[in-house]
């Protein structure tokens, strides 16, 4: 943990950033839905579910099921892969794990399980962290990936999506880029809902830069699309809530 201190202290002065709340996202569009319940990973048996010995054969994709789901699934979270718990279903958190793994080898990101994909999975591809020491979750745009980091060892992968790169029209008027800056910081505030703001409602968010934050979204593309947040999904977030990566204070990196 972290010792208390302030976040901007560590920050260099940056004021072409979002300075409003909630700067980073679209309007939903429509009436914003409470958060799926869902379970967090329980820790696989040593034996029946370690790297080695868990095989994936066949193409998967988004709507299957069965033992071969289930095979990918174990695989993910004994990598290290963010998944909502092992139920033999491909569905969206599945599809999440997949594209992390696919960003992370450098292949296509289309969230199936294909040739290069199961490669890769039996390869055991996983990132490395850039931080050496500390409780740490860095944020790596090339690649968009959230890590969570202990002592320089990467213990989760989150698919994220951050700022695009675009120009917008920001609240006041002036034109902006989508951008999310590089940097050390630490979380100053967070909400613990759905938090409203000019381009649209934030859930749970994590402010660490001005308006930036860390936040769960429903839509979280493979590609770079927010307005510089890094989104997550909806069920991502409880768990970064619930595991304490992101409470206040804590260290994030963004790279």
């Amino acid at each position: 943990m972290v010792s208390p201190r302030s976040p901007f202290a560590r920050n260099p002065v940056r004021t072409t950033t979002l300075t409003l709340g909630a700067a980073c996202a679209l309007a939903v569009g429509s009436p914003l839905l409470a958060a799926p319940a869902h379970a967090v990973p329980a820790p696989a048996p040593a034996a029946a579910s370690s790297p080695a010995t868990v095989e994936v054969t066949s193409d998967l994709r988004t709507g299957d099921t069965g033992a071969q789901v289930s095979a990918l699934q174990e695989r993910l979270s004994a990598l290290g892969y963010w998944i909502d718990g092992v139920d033999g279903h491909f569905g969206l958190h599945t599809e999440h794990a997949v594209l992390a793994l696919q960003k992370a080898a450098g292949i296509d990101r289309d969230g199936i399980v294909g040739p290069d994909t199961r490669a890769a999975l039996s390869a055991g591809t996983v990132p490395s962290a850039t931080t050496e020491s500390g409780s740490v979750v860095e944020i790596d745009l090339e690649r968009q990936l959230l890590l969570v980091v202990t002592d320089g060892e990467v213990k989760s992968v989150i698919h994220t999506s951050t700022g695009s790169g675009q120009p917008y029209e920001g609240s006041d008027g002036s034109e902006r880029i989508a951008t999310t800056p590089t940097g050390e910081y630490a979380v100053f505030r967070d909400v613990d809902s759905w938090d409203p703001g000019p381009y649209g409602a934030l859930y749970r968010p994590k402010y660490f830069n001005g308006g930036i934050a860390v936040h769960g979204y429903p839509s979280v593309p493979a590609q770079p699309a927010s307005k510089g947040c890094a989104r997550v999904s909806l069920a991502a977030m409880d768990w970064l809530w619930e595991q304490g990566h992101l409470d206040v204070y804590a260290t994030v990196v963004v790279r």
